[in-house]
């Protein structure tokens, strides 16, 4: 097999992954997944960019497959798989920066377009900077928190795990 066919294997192999543990950790800890407060464990694969561009499209397949299953309105699952593709290819520019820096871009566009979503599209009666604060709130949790504990965890292994010659 050529270089170039082996590296564009890797990328969608390594893709395919991200995106179905994505969605397993999502559905699996549904109650903690979905709904007005919540904290997506699953969005702590948000730092992944930072290892590998095959992330990209991982996480935003794995959120827009989980924001079906999960049994959200339309709105929902372009917008708020839109904000999980959003902050990681931000998340990916920011690689060779400082390593906290790399939670921020999926924090922000979460607390950015998110609550909108629940205001408008399911109606949640709360008032829009009060969903902010909620979804912020959780975002921390899952990019901030444990997204720098898978960072931390990867960072050790990182050729070992991520050989890519992207």
């Amino acid at each position: 097999m050529n270089m170039k066919k082996q590296t564009n294997t890797l990328f969608l192999a390594q893709s395919a992954m991200i995106a179905a543990i994505y969605v397993v950790l999502t559905v699996a800890l549904a109650p903690f997944s979905y709904g007005e407060v919540q904290v997506r464990v699953s969005e702590a694969l948000t730092i992944l960019p930072v290892f590998t561009p095959a992330a990209i499209p991982g996480l935003f397949v794995g959120c827009l497959i989980s924001n079906i299953l999960g049994g959200g309105i339309l709105p929902d699952i372009i917008f708020g798989s839109l904000a999980t593709l959003l902050g990681a290819c931000f998340t990916y520019l920011l690689r060779n920066r400082n390593k906290f820096l790399a939670p921020l871009p999926p924090i922000i566009s979460n607390i950015l377009i998110v609550p909108f979503v629940l205001h408008y599209g399911y109606q949640v009666p709360l008032p829009i900077p009060f969903l902010m604060g909620t979804v912020g709130i959780g975002e921390v949790i899952s990019c901030g928190i444990l997204g720098m504990i898978v960072y931390t965890i990867l960072d050790k292994h990182r050729t070992a795990i991520f050989r890519t010659a992207v």
